[in-house]
């Protein structure tokens, strides 16, 4: 099974990346847990992502379409980074979740989401 595993951004995400003490530290940290998930060969893609302030939405409406620029309002509800892996169920996402270093300076959280497949749309896969 596909996960989507969300880093949810904070007030401090959305500040940006500083290469602080304590950043470099938490990057470092990320750094070997994501080694450690390609190891374990479930690690497909991660990244962190820019601020909103650096993002656009364009909302959709029938045929028309609105340009939104950033920043966007709500923070707990934006994502700042993601991974992308393989498991073999939810509760192995759970489990690798656990162990990953904090994302974030302060409180943060962390959100999994299962990818829908071919099968769970009921869509022949031509195999």
């Amino acid at each position: 099974m596909r996960v989507m595993v969300l880093v949810k951004a904070t007030e401090d995400s959305e500040q940006g990346f500083k290469p602080t003490p304590e950043n470099m530290q938490m990057l470092e940290a990320m750094g070997r847990y994501n080694d450690e998930l390609a190891k374990a060969g479930i690690l497909l893609a991660a990244d962190g992502l820019t601020p909103s302030s650096q993002g656009k939405r364009i909302a959709f409406d029938g045929a028309s379409r609105l340009l939104i620029d950033g920043p966007f309002a709500e923070t707990k509800e934006l994502v700042a980074g993601f991974w992308l892996w393989e498991v073999k169920d939810l509760d192995e996402a759970i489990a690798w979740v656990k162990l990953c270093p904090n994302p974030m300076p302060g409180p943060s959280e962390i959100e999994i989401r299962p990818l829908y497949e071919m099968d769970d749309l009921g869509l022949d896969t031509g195999a």
